[in-house]
């Protein structure tokens, strides 16, 4: 019996590693991490707005009138995960900005995703804040038609088809120069499953370039070494009279003089 309460143990345990919360409900989110404070650009030309710095990112989506809006993110093995979401912000169509705190504005995760709800079914946008690593980023599009704009941490790039990627193509790029930071931009309505980035720090496309020189370098310094060893070899046949004996050796092979009427 008590092996059997271990078993049962482990495999509710599993379950509850595994964000399967479908056995026990939805979970709120905390409130005091839903209140935390961010600033949020929410003057953009598009539908939707994510802005990266080195372990976190801010994401700006414009809302048509929805009572919720459900976000997820893909683990390694594809399938769907909550984000875990602070700073949660809602603002209406004429500027109002309301948090969590003096507001219907709550968010709870389930197995697979988590559900923002917003006020009074309103029209407006939703911000929230997420964490983030690595010199990657990826998101779900989650709604079709959808205008999109991702700007980079400070000093990344993309550009360089060895050193970064981004899909789906159909984009522009702009740098804001006192930021020091990139924005990927598909002003048309993206219809993709997802939006992709891949960067590079700036530094590291001399660091490659730098790499590059040297390989080339070395590659031009070996073809050189060994031409002259090559000559070297041939020197030193010659100077022992084996490859000027096959010449001559092959220079005599049918010859039989200049042809008639030339004798």
């Amino acid at each position: 019996m008590h092996r059997r309460h271990l078993a049962l143990l482990s495999v509710l345990a599993l379950v509850a590693l595994a964000g399967c919360t479908g056995l026990f409900g939805p979970e709120e989110v905390d409130e005091q991490q839903l209140n935390e404070n961010a600033s949020y650009d929410w003057e953009t030309e598009t539908d939707a707005s994510i802005t990266l710095n080195r372990t976190s990112y801010r994401a700006v989506y414009d809302i048509p009138d929805n009572s919720s809006y459900m976000i997820h993110n893909r683990d390694d093995l594809g399938r769907e995960e909550s984000i875990p979401v602070s700073a949660l912000r809602f603002r209406f169509e004429n500027g109002t900005v309301i948090k969590p705190s003096n507001s219907s504005l709550t968010a709870r995760q389930t197995g697979s995703a988590t559900v923002i709800d917003l006020p009074n079914n309103s029209s407006g946008q939703v911000a929230y804040t997420a964490p983030r690593q690595g010199k990657s980023f990826s998101t779900p599009v989650y709604t079709n038609g959808y205008t999109y704009e991702v700007t980079l941490p400070p000093g990344r790039r993309v550009g360089i088809p060895l050193l970064s990627q981004v899909t789906p193509g159909n984009y522009e790029t702009s740098v804001d120069e006192t930021t020091d930071r990139m924005t990927v931009t598909w002003s048309e309505p993206v219809d993709s499953q997802a939006i992709r980035t891949r960067f590079y720090l700036e530094r590291d496309l001399y660091i490659f370039g730098g790499l590059a020189a040297i390989a080339v370098l070395v590659g031009v310094g070996g073809t050189a070494y060994y031409w002259r060893q090559l000559q070297a070899v041939r020197r030193r046949r010659q100077e022992a009279g084996i490859d000027l004996e096959e010449e001559y050796e092959d220079d005599d092979i049918g010859d039989d003089g200049p042809p008639p009427g030339m004798r």
